[in-house]
This record gives C-alpha cells, sequence and structure tokens, in this order.
C-alpha cells in the first residue's frame, strides 16, 4: 500500500504541474491547440513506454485503454469549456470531486473493502479537493453540465485504466493517449457545426502559431497517467483514484510558488484537508 500511494502522489503531483504549464500556454494560445500539441507528446511517450516494457498487447486491455483516452479527452474539454466561460467556481470543483469520488462506487459494487482509515482518507479528500478546485472572486453562471461531464469523463480514465489490468503492460496507457489524440484533432479540426469558427473566436491574440512549448505539459501528464496505472496495481481503484485526483493541490501550490498568488483561506484549508487524508490512508 504505501508504494501505492507514493505512485499515486507522484501522479497527482505531474498532473498538478501539466495543468499549470498548460494553463499558462493557454493565456496565449487556444486550449485545444495546447492541448492538441501536448497530447499528441503524451502519445508518443504512452508508445515508446509500451514497447519499452516487455509485454504483449491484449485487445482487451486495448479497448480499457481507448475508453480510457476517451474518457480523459471529452473531461479535458469539457472543464476547458467551463474554465474559459467564467465558471470556474462550479465546473473546477465538479470535474476534481466528480474524478475522485465516482471511481468509489464502481470499487464496491466490484467487491472492493475500504479499511476504517481509508474512508477517513475519503471524507477528508472530497472537501479538500472541492476547496483546493475553488477559484474564489471568479465566479459566472452555469458551469454544473460542463463540470459534471468533465468529472465523468476523467473517472471513466481512471476506472478504465484500472480494469485493463496488469498483464499487457503499459498499452492502455498508450491506447488511451493515442485515443485522445484523435478526439482532440476532430475537435481542432472539424468544420461542421461551428468547431473551427468556434476555435478562431476564441483564440487569443497571437495564437495562430503552433504553441510547441505545449510538449511539456503533454510529457507530464503522459508520465502522470503511468504512474496511476502502475498504482492501481498496487491498491485498490478508490484509494489510487482519489489520491490522483489531488492534483489541483499542487496547481495551487505552484501558482503560489511561481506566480506568487495568495493562497486563500479556503485553499489552505483545502490544502491541510488533502495532506491529512494522505496521512490516513498511508496509515491504513
Amino acid at each position: 500500500m504505501p508504494t501505492a500511494i507514493l505512485l499515486a502522489l507522484a501522479a497527482a503531483a505531474l498532473y498538478g504541474a501539466s495543468d499549470f504549464l498548460g494553463g499558462l500556454l493557454s493565456r496565449r494560445s487556444h486550449y485545444a491547440l495546447v492541448g492538441l500539441v501536448g497530447q499528441s507528446a503524451a502519445a508518443i511517450g504512452g508508445l515508446a513506454a509500451a514497447l519499452a516494457v516487455s509485454a504483449r498487447p491484449d485487445l482487451g486491455a486495448i479497448g480499457w485503454g481507448i475508453g480510457a483516452g476517451l474518457g480523459g479527452a471529452v473531461g479535458t474539454l469539457a472543464l476547458y469549456r467551463g474554465l474559459s466561460r467564467g465558471r470556474m467556481n462550479v465546473a473546477g470543483p465538479l470535474s476534481a470531486v466528480g474524478a475522485a469520488g465516482l471511481p468509489i462506487p464502481v470499487d464496491l459494487l466490484s467487491g472492493g473493502e475500504f479499511t476504517s482509515l481509508a474512508v477517513v482518507g475519503v471524507a477528508l479528500a472530497i472537501p479538500g479537493i472541492w476547496l483546493v478546485a475553488a477559484q474564489p472572486g471568479r465566479r459566472g453562471g452555469g458551469g454544473v453540465v460542463e463540470g459534471l461531464l468533465a468529472g465523468l469523463g476523467f473517472a471513466a480514465l481512471f476506472v478504465c485504466l484500472d480494469r485493463a489490468g496488469d498483464t499487457a503492460g503499459l498499452w492502455p496507457v498508450a491506447a488511451s493517449q493515442l485515443s485522445a489524440v484523435a478526439v482532440l484533432a476532430v475537435f481542432v479540426l472539424a468544420g461542421r457545426r461551428g468547431a473551427a469558427r468556434t476555435v478562431e473566436a476564441d483564440r487569443p491574440a497571437g495564437a495562430a502559431r503552433v504553441p510547441w512549448a505545449a510538449v511539456w505539459p503533454g510529457v507530464l501528464g503522459v508520465c502522470s497517467t503511468v504512474l496511476y496505472a502502475l498504482s492501481t496495481r498496487e491498491a485498490t481503484l478508490a484509494v489510487s483514484a482519489v489520491i490522483t485526483s489531488l492534483y489541483p493541490a499542487f496547481t495551487v501550490a505552484l501558482a503560489a510558488v511561481v506566480l506568487r498568488e495568495r493562497t486563500s483561506l479556503a485553499h489552505a484549508a483545502g490544502l491541510l484537508l488533502c495532506a491529512a487524508s494522505v496521512g490516513a490512508f498511508a496509515a491504513g
């Protein structure tokens, strides 16, 4: 269990760093282009990792990997749609809490068991994630649909990678990254139903250039996905998913250190709850 917690915590740290860098780049380029470049780099990295591990591809496991990639891509697009429309106080927390909370009933229905300390860890993590992900003072109407859809997508990513098992090595991770590239490419390139016009209308000044720096969030993202997949082989789905969903805490911490953004009381309380939840999981 300690190994699984360390792997999931490392995955959360890298996811948080990836979101931080992606958010900075999205201020200069359209988020869909940033996502496509980053996801393309992640797909190359995932394929290289799968080839480096001596395991044979398994159709069933790859199918779960494709499902994970579709969930992750839909979750990312839904979340960024909500954030880009000023709905940060609703879409962000809902997506993070959904990613943490939805795998729990799936794990229970599959026969998973929780220790008393694991229950305490979940009880501390859910409100902690909400407080950390919330954006004080930046409100907008709506955002519920985007937040719920994003949470469902990220939860699908976690559940599907867990269900892929470990017999196929890292091929499910590679499949997830490749399928996510396909979804993002369709979103960026397809012109029907105004998708292309939406990208053009939302594009900031100077966004016509390809944001090649977005390769780095993609590299961090695929590394975090690999760490999460390894964590699920050492612990239950719920424990790995909840700890990995603490990623907003690392995004907030990076913003405070790098951008000198002030940490609100809500963020500070959320960070403390997240730290306490990790301690409860580790003790259990």
